[in-house]
Parts: C-alpha cells; structure tokens; sequence
C-alpha cells in the first residue's frame, strides 16, 4: 500500500469517533421530540420505532453514525492486512461483520412501535439483535485474547476487556433490576459497541502499534 494511501487511511479514523458523538447525539437529543419518554425504563431502540414521534429527530441526529462507523471499521480490516497476529486480526474483522449486520438489520427491521407489538418485523429486530450481542462477545473475546497473548497489543486488549465488561453489566442488569431500569442498563450495552467502534478509529489513527515480533502468527 503505497505510503499516501496508508496516511489517507488512517486519518479516516477520526470518523469512528464522529460515529460515536452522533449516536451520542441521537440518544441523549431525541427523547425531546418524545414526550413521556422516560430514559431510565424504555429502550433507545423506541426513539427510532416506526411510530416513534422522535424518530424524525432520531434520523437526523444519527445520520452519521452507521455511515462513519462503517467506514471506520472497514477501513480497519484493510489496515490490519498483513499487520497484527491473526487472531486480532479475527477480532478486528468480527466486529466489523457486528457492525454490518447491525445497520442493515435493523434498517430493514426497526421496531414497529415503542415497546414489542410481536409482529413479524419486531420479531426480526429481535433476531438481528441477538446476532448483533453474539458477533459482539465473539469479537471482543478474540480482541483479548488475541491483544493479550504474546503482549500483542495488551491496550487494545484492556479497551476490549472494558467494553465486554459494559455489554455483560447491562445485561444481568436487564434480567435482575426492575423494568423502571431496564433503560439504564439497556445503555451499557448499546454504548460499548458504540464507544468501542471509537477505539478503533484510535488505534487506526495510531497504525495500531503493537511487539514487531508479534504481529504474525497465531
């Protein structure tokens, strides 16, 4: 890769942190254009639903962040080609596939209307969800493994282990507190994908530094 395209590249990191004050933006601005949205008990999926009255708003202040994720990301997986062991490079490709499946998935399938309606569309939302949390742990989980092993990258590996930490508390969170807090550590969850999708915005910008005798092989 000839050296001006490799600098391009890693200047476009700065559009996983764009993604991430976007989504921010969205979720902490569009519950104004919601009234009776109460944060702390309903879900950030509700303010984009198809019959959310926030929705408009929603789009608008999220236009960014599955555009600029995505590029990030991407841009990521082209990066680390020949770079880093495999196994982060795994991680690496992993969670971009997670972001993937996440923006066309639930752009085909957003929910219905606040809540679950149990139609067929919320039913996919569901299923794209699940797919969603389980490329996530599987990416993070091989982020660490890979960053830790051989002192790869053992920052990275700490951010991975940070986010997989935030996904795991908001979701024994969701099946031990009470409903009226179902929003807050619905949260956790959401934003350790979204601030992670940052860090490695980061660490593109950075060239993601790792041991030179580390970054082949297993």
């Amino acid at each position: 890769m000839k050296p001006a395209a490799t600098t391009l590249i890693r200047r476009l990191g700065f559009l996983g942190i764009i993604s991430m004050l976007s989504y921010t933006a969205a979720v902490f601005f569009s519950p104004a254009a919601y009234p009776g949205y109460n944060w702390m008990a309903q879900a950030v999926s509700d303010l984009s639903a198809t019959d959310s009255p926030s929705r408009e708003l929603w789009n608008q202040l999220a236009s960014l962040y599955n555009v600029c994720g995505l590029v990030t990301l991407t841009l990521c997986c082209v990066f680390v080609q020949g770079k880093l062991t495999r196994t982060l490079r795994a991680g690496v490709y992993l969670f971009a596939l997670m972001s993937w499946v996440s923006a066309v998935g639930y752009t085909y399938f957003p929910l219905t209307e606040s809540g679950y309606a149990g139609t067929f569309q919320d039913i996919m939302h569901m299923v794209v969800t699940a797919a969603v949390v389980l490329l996530s742990i599987g990416s993070l989980v091989t982020l660490i493994v890979g960053g830790f092993r051989r002192h790869a990258l053992p920052s990275l590996a700490v951010c991975a282990s940070v986010a997989l930490g935030m996904m795991f508390t908001g979701s024994i969170g969701l099946g031990a507190a009470p409903k009226e807090l179902f929003g807050v550590f619905e949260r956790f969850s959401v934003f350790s994908a979204v601030c992670f999708t940052a860090v490695l915005g980061i660490y593109l910008m950075l060239g993601f530094p790792s041991r030179a005798d580390a970054r082949q092989g297993v």
